[in-house]
């Protein structure tokens, strides 16, 4: 466990937050996806020599996973099995029921949690993004020179315009472009 255990450390410090990018219709609210998730940790993890496992099964009841750190030396750190029961006992449930499994082992595992988690955000109102402020946002993500760069240029950029899902799919849009150039 000894090579493992100070990768997960080294890992841990380029952990960035689980943004909170995904829409729930049915509430209105935000959350984050597990794309969101993995985004936040899987840089960070791979970097340090670490893959990511989730090992899945299904019961009649809905499903388990568990979430595996396996370091290149051979190590491996299992993290506990979380069982969600499936709503539904069709596709659509157990495919619910997996992602959402699969979205809090890793959160619980890596030990982050999603931006603003603290209640306190949604008791603010939101600020008034400016289309300068966001273009400004855009051409610092557009001038970023590394993967670190251009993560605290988003993290940045996110944190700035709130609530406002325009400004952030434009980010998140320009994000993904540089990422994919670097």
């Amino acid at each position: 466990m000894k090579q493992i255990a100070s990768a997960l450390v080294k890992a841990q410090k380029a952990f960035g937050p689980a943004l909170k990018t995904a829409t729930n219709p049915h509430f209105k609210s935000r959350y984050a996806d597990l794309a969101a998730c993995v985004e936040a940790v899987i840089e960070g993890l791979n970097s340090a020599g670490i893959a990511l496992v989730q090992r899945t099964s299904l019961d009649d009841a809905g499903v388990t996973v568990e979430t595996v750190f396996v370091h290149e030396s051979g190590e491996m750190l299992e993290c506990g099995k979380l069982h969600v029961p499936a709503a539904k006992h069709d596709p659509q449930g157990y495919g619910s029921a997996l992602t959402y499994a699969r979205r809090y082992s890793l959160m619980a595992a890596c030990g982050i949690a999603p931006e603003d988690d603290d209640g306190n955000a949604g008791s603010k109102p939101a600020p008034k993004v400016t289309d300068a402020t966001v273009n400004a946002l855009l051409d610092d993500i557009a001038e970023s020179n590394s993967h670190d760069q251009l993560k605290e240029a988003f993290f940045k950029a996110i944190k700035t315009v709130g609530d406002d899902q325009k400004a952030r799919d434009q980010i998140t849009k320009a994000k993904d472009q540089r990422k994919a150039t670097l």
